[in-house]
Parts: structure tokens; C-alpha cells; sequence
């Protein structure tokens, strides 16, 4: 036998075993083929129902008037939660550069471990102090507070019952809980009283619900929702992201505009709206519960503690709700010139004399069109569309803001009638 003939022998077996290496060597990059396919497919799929959402990119502080890129000169700004304007106030950005010299750039940490710092306890207690309840606990977004309480607070024994429009971060925290869930029909008190009727062998049972509802700026029935809470045996939650620092005669909340601050249990809310605009969520309720929240929430657990420059941020924006009430009742008036005077111009307006001023529209194009035609009028405003709103029910979103001004709100109304006009909206 010649050495070529015995070495290719020999070299077969190898070859058996080599070959579907190489072959299955290929996989992976099939793999990332197919789902590449499946993405852009998914992606032109967005672009063609006229939903795809862009990200403008702001060149300036967050405020009234804004610079954005690609565009000419000064914007007016009517998109951003931002609604006292307080998150480029001079005090508020001051206080987050002495914190960031003081504390530092981050924790590096999670609370328990080496992540609390005293500024974290001092911001605590002035939000317990100003929504009048026991304890307060931070965390990383209000996203996270929403995660974190349900799972905490309820068990299999238990019940939840949810408004059908609530946000998704409460939906999502609902959902990683073990209780019986009953969903509503949206402020409906006669369905929800059904709902109390058919959990009322609960062991705890828990009505939750956004104070306002961001998308239409609806304020939810609190006293209908106390009354029937308290008729049944149950405890109420509420979400106050689009409500706390302006709603209400000291800027409380909708509990506290609808008289109900003793009766609503459970408050979540934001320190990335009203609240210096930054990042941060909490929630304030019975000493006992924020103790539990502490132990056992994952979100907060898992989560590193609040930069420092966040939390000096938040905590003067607080302080100066505490002190006066004056930027909170500046709103009322200026909410409803925008909407008198658009429903004057013939457009429908969503919501109840809330500065969150939705113009309805209908149709997700017609919504992108108008608001890119709004920016190159000087007007910054968002067309939502499904998901984010339910398919048939686009609109923009129009947010007045305590900063600006009644020249600010009439020029946006003005460039609202031109493009209202030229896409057939009005006459």
C-alpha cells in the first residue's frame, strides 16, 4: 500500500468528524440572517403603516424654546413633560453641580450595599412631606416603582384591579405579580364596582389607577374610586407622573385637587417630569410598606442608587414647591387659552383642563405630516400613533408648560391653523 493511499485512509475518519464542524460553523450566521430578515421586515412594516417614530435631536437645554438639529433658529418647544419648567430653573441646575462637587458622579452601587448617600434620605423625606404621607422610597425611574410594588404588595390570595387605559409600566408591574387581576373599563365606577363585587373574596384587593392619563389627559374619578374602595374593603393606588408639582391647589397631585389625599393609599410618581426633569421614580404610602419595598423590591434591590447630581436636581425643585405654590397655580390659566382657543379654530381637543392638550386627528400619517410641517413653522410637537395610542385615535400630543408664555401659546396656535388648513383638518 502506498504512503498517499494510507494516509488519505487514515485521514478519512478526521475528515467525518471535521466536515459537520465546518458546516455547523455556518449556522450562527444563518441564524443572524433570518433574524435580520425578520427585523427589517418588521421595521418596514412600521415605516409603512406611517407609525415609524424618528428622535429629533435637541442642540439646547431643555426648556420653551429649544434649538433643534436641522432646523433654523429658535423652536418653541410644546412636546415636553417639562410642565414648570423647572428643568433648566437656575436654583434647580445649581443644586445638581454642587451635588455632582459634593457626592460625586454616581454611587457605583445599589443602596443596600454602599449606595446610600444622606442627600438620598433628605430627597425622601421632603417627598413624603410634600404628598403628606409616612415614607418614600427612590428609585431609578417610575417604570421601576411600578415594577417594583405590585409583585411586593400582592399575592395569590389577592386581587388587582386596573383601569383598562393605565400606563404600561403599571400593566407591566401587574403582570409580574401573582394576584387575581380584574381590569375595568376606563373611569367606568358601575364596571368597577362589579369588579369589586367579584373579588370580595380577596385577601387584599387594591384599585389602581393613573391620577391623570397621559395619552388624553383624562383625570380619573378619585372620589368615585374612594368611595367604592372604601364601600368594599379595598386600598387605592394611584400613578401621579402627569399630575404631581402642578395639579391641585399646592401642586399635590390629583388626590389633593379632588379632596381625597387621606383616602388614596399608594402614590407613585416621577422626578423626570415636573420635578427637575431628570430621571428618578418613587413611591410614598404607609411606613410600613416602603419597609418591605426596601427588602424585598426588586428594582430597587438590583438597581444602583440615584446619581447624586439627580438627586440635588429633584430635591431643590421640591424644595421650591414646598416654599410656594405660586409656579403650580400659573398653569391653570394658560392650559385653558390653548385649549379655548383651538377648539375656537375648530379642532378637537382631548382631555379636561389638564396642560397635557391632545389634538385629536385620527389618521398616523396625517399626524407625522402635520407635526413636521408644525417644526418648520418654529413649533416642536410629536404626532402620536399605535402602539403608543390605539390604532384610529393618532393625535398630537400639545404639552403647555408653566415657562411659556401667552405670546409662546398664541404663536402655536396660529401655526396649528395654518397646517390644520392646508391638511384639510379645519376650514
Amino acid at each position: 500500500m502506498s504512503l498517499r493511499t494510507a494516509v488519505r485512509r487514515l485521514s478519512a475518519p478526521v475528515r467525518s468528524v471535521v466536515q459537520p464542524c465546518a458546516v455547523n460553523a455556518h449556522r450562527p450566521y444563518a441564524a443572524v440572517a433570518q433574524a435580520l430578515s425578520v427585523l427589517e421586515g418588521e421595521l418596514d412594516s412600521i415605516r409603512a403603516a406611517g407609525t415609524w417614530k424618528g428622535e429629533r435631536v435637541i442642540t439646547s437645554k431643555q426648556g420653551p424654546h429649544i434649538y433643534v438639529d436641522g432646523s433654523r433658529g429658535d423652536i418653541l418647544n410644546f412636546c415636553a413633560n417639562n410642565y414648570l419648567g423647572l428643568s433648566s430653573h437656575p436654583e434647580v441646575v445649581k443644586a445638581g453641580i454642587d451635588a455632582l462637587q459634593k457626592y460625586g458622579a454616581g454611587l457605583s452601587s445599589v443602596r443596600f450595599i454602599c449606595g446610600t448617600q444622606s442627600l438620598h434620605k433628605d430627597l425622601e423625606q421632603k417627598l413624603a412631606q410634600f404628598h403628606e404621607r409616612e415614607d418614600c422610597i427612590l428609585y431609578a425611574s417610575c417604570f421601576d416603582a411600578n415594577a417594583g410594588l405590585f409583585e411586593v404588595l400582592l399575592g395569590p390570595d389577592d386581587a388587582v384591579l386596573s383601569d383598562e387605559l393605565n400606563h404600561a409600566s403599571i400593566i407591566d408591574g401587574i403582570r409580574l405579580c401573582r394576584a387575581k387581576r380584574f381590569r375595568y373599563k376606563h373611569m367606568d365606577l358601575n364596571d368597577l364596582e362589579e369588579k369589586l363585587k367579584e373579588s370580595q373574596s380577596s385577601r387584599l384587593r387594591l384599585v389602581v389607577t393613573d391620577g391623570v392619563f397621559s395619552m388624553d389627559g383624562d383625570v380619573a374619578p378619585l372620589k368615585g374610586i374612594c368611595d367604592l374602595a372604601e364601600q368594599y374593603g379595598a386600598l387605592v393606588f394611584i400613578d401621579e407622573c402627569h399630575a404631581t408639582g402642578f395639579m391641585g391647589p399646592r401642586g399635590r397631585g390629583t388626590d389633593e385637587l379632588l379632596g381625597v389625599m387621606d383616602r388614596v393609599h399608594i402614590v407613585n410618581s416621577t422626578l423626570g417630569k415636573a420635578l427637575g426633569g431628570a430621571a428618578g421614580g418613587y413611591t410614598v404610602g404607609p411606613k410600613a410598606l416602603i419597609e418591605l419595598l426596601r427588602q424585598r423590591s426588586r428594582p430597587y434591590l438590583f438597581s444602583n442608587s440615584l446619581p447624586p447630581p439627580v438627586v440635588g436636581c429633584a430635591t431643590r425643585a421640591v424644595e421650591l414647591l414646598l416654599a410656594s405654590n405660586e409656579i403650580a397655580q400659573s398653569m391653570a390659566a394658560k392650559t385653558m387659552r390653548f385649549r379655548n382657543n383651538m377648539t375656537q379654530a375648530g379642532f378637537t381637543i382631548s382631555g379636561t383642563a389638564h396642560p397635557i392638550c391632545p389634538v385629536m386627528l385620527g389618521d398616523a400619517r396625517l399626524a407625522s405630516l402635520m407635526a413636521d410641517d408644525m417644526l418648520k413653522l418654529g413649533v416642536y410637537v410629536i404626532g402620536f400613533s399605535y402602539p403608543v395610542v390605539p390604532k384610529g385615535k393618532a393625535r398630537i400630543r400639545v404639552q403647555i408648560s408653566a415657562a411659556h408664555t401667552d405670546e409662546d401659546i398664541d404663536r402655536a396656535v396660529d401655526a396649528f391653523i395654518q397646517t390644520g388648513r392646508k391638511h384639510g383638518v379645519i376650514s
